[in-house]
C-alpha cells in the first residue's frame, strides 16, 4: 500500500524519485491532499540536485523482514540525521 508514511520513509532514505512517484499517486487518487502537493513541490526542486541513492541500504530496506533488521535500519537513519 502506498501511503504518505511510506513516501516519507523513502524521502528520508534519499530515495527521492520513489517518494515523488508515491506522492504523485496519492495526489492522483486524492487531488485535495495538501501534504502530497507540498511534498511534490519540495521534491521537484531537490530532485535536480540529488547525487544518488545508497543502493545497499535501499536493497536492505526492501528486503528487511525482522525486528532486528528494522532496528539496524533505524540506527542507520538516525546516523544520517545527526
Amino acid at each position: 500500500m502506498k501511503t504518505l508514511t511510506l513516501a516519507s520513509i523513502y524521502e528520508l532514505q534519499g530515495l527521492k524519485d520513489e517518494a515523488l512517484e508515491i506522492y504523485k499517486e496519492i495526489l492522483k487518487a486524492n487531488p485535495d491532499n495538501k501534504e502530497a502537493k507540498i511534498a511534490i513541490k519540495r521534491l521537484s526542486g531537490i530532485r535536480k540536485s540529488f547525487d544518488g541513492v545508497n543502493e545497499e541500504m535501499k536493497k536492505f530496506f526492501i528486503e528487511m523482514n525482522s525486528d532486528i533488521e528494522f532496528r539496524e535500519f533505524e540506527r542507520w537513519l538516525l546516523r544520517l540525521w545527526n
